[in-house]
């Protein structure tokens, strides 16, 4: 059905007009499932930690208040606009539009299953580390903006807590990548099939967890906005929508860092077991962020919020040391024990399963030929298996749209096309 849509967007609208539309349709089939997850992700919040604390939390707004998230935006859009009268209006205006933007387009590059993609780039986890630097601009320009010293100290708060920790979140990716071999999130994947990188890595991933409860402000470290020493911090002068693009930034980074967690250590969309891979891969990626979710949720509601000093004295002195020696040793066991990845076998594993088949068979083809210097000199059951008629070129329609697996299969093909 994809393919058909593709293919007639493609006939009627001609290669580029096809070919933009269809990636407007792919950027909204992403963007509006996130919205709507990001809404009610705000009602879970709510509910978890009034169960932590005995209460019920929303239940009027809807049936069992699954209408609270609703309610909240219509509240928020009916409220009043105010732009303090000595701030840069252009600047205040736009850093929750840019706080709220880098946190969309950070899933350009999320898989949510084999092949399904915005942008299937071989550099992926940069490209991640890159837009979440950039978040913090976004809170800087607010603090600035606005003109006033409490929002200012929550903008460097948030800028030296960023920094602080996001050298640890590079490290504890580089003891990942050394394991899988590839920049690529799928292939990243795609080399978990037989452990996830939560088992040997589970210190790694600990270190990670803690971080990225840092990176997005969360609590316990969500200094950037104490209300008890900054009335509300950074955002302390915004009020209306302006507020509410904060707001769902925040809430959308705890999504996409969840999502990186999944990523990097707890397998992406494969299932725990082989017998349960009947259930689609989207369904496992998106329970299993929304488990991260709920320890996002879980710390706010048990944990009490760090001081200053004991939040930057964790960042700089025992994480920094700490995953810095976790790369030296991993990288260390991989040498010493022969288990360095292949990058030539990894990037092909970023394959669908059945082009990989495909250039498995192929492979196998190529040395059976040498083997029995000759197609006729084969054994009837290794014809047989060398048989793919139109196999290639079926391959070559269906995935029209990735030009690596056309070039893949051009180079893999032992015999004529067709054959």
């Amino acid at each position: 059905m994809v393919i058909d849509l593709h293919n007639f967007l493609l006939n009627n609208f001609g290669e580029y007009g096809g070919g933009f539309l269809w990636i407007i349709l792919k950027i909204v089939a992403i963007i509006l499932p996130l919205i709507i997850a990001m809404a009610y992700l705000t009602l879970m919040e709510r509910k978890v930690i009034a169960a932590m604390q005995m209460r019920k939390g929303p239940n009027v707004v809807g049936p069992f208040g699954l209408l609270q998230p609703f309610a909240d935006g219509v509240k928020l859009m009916s409220k009043e606009l105010i732009l303090p009268t000595e701030s840069n209006k252009v600047l205040f205006i736009l850093a929750p539009v840019i706080t709220f933007t880098l946190a969309m387009v950070g899933w350009a590059v999320i898989p949510f299953d084999a092949g399904l993609v915005l942008a299937d780039i071989n550099v992926g986890v940069l490209y991640l580390l890159a837009i979440s630097s950039l978040g913090v601009y976004g809170i800087i320009i607010a603090g600035w903006a606005s003109n006033s010293k409490y929002p200012f100290l929550g903008a460097i708060r948030s800028a030296a807590q960023m920094v602080s920790y996001e050298v640890s979140i590079g490290l504890v990716i580089i003891t990942v990548l050394l394991c899988a071999g590839s920049l690529n999130l799928s292939a990243i994947v795609n080399a978990q099939k037989g452990m996830w990188y939560i088992v040997p890595l589970f210190p790694m991933f600990v270190i990670f967890f803690i971080s990225i409860l840092a990176e997005t402000n969360r609590h316990p470290f969500d200094l950037p906005e104490a209300e008890a020493e900054l009335v509300a911090g950074y955002n302390v002068e915004y009020s209306s929508m302006i507020f509410a693009m904060f707001f769902l930034g925040e809430y959308m980074n705890m999504i996409l860092m969840s999502a990186n967690a999944t990523i990097l250590f707890l397998g992406g969309w494969l299932p725990p077991h082989e017998s349960l891979a009947f259930i689609p891969g989207p369904i496992w990626f998106a329970l299993k962020i929304v488990a991260c979710l709920f320890v996002f949720i879980w710390a706010r509601a048990t944990l009490p919020r760090y001081r200053y000093d004991q939040l930057m004295r964790l960042g700089w002195k025992v994480f920094l040391p700490l995953s810095l020696l976790g790369v030296v040793v991993v990288a260390g066991t991989l040498v010493y024990m022969g288990w360095l990845p292949d990058a030539q076998e990894t990037n092909k594993s970023q394959y669908p399963s059945e082009v990989s088949q495909f250039i498995r068979d192929d492979n196998f083809c190529k040395s059976a030929l040498k083997k029995f210097h000759g197609y006729m000199d084969m054994p009837q059951e290794i014809k047989v298996r060398c048989h793919f008629p139109n196999e290639r070129t079926n391959l070559i329609k269906k995935y029209n749209n990735r030009p690596d697996i056309e070039k893949a299969l051009n180079e893999s093909t032992w015999l004529p096309m067709g054959f």
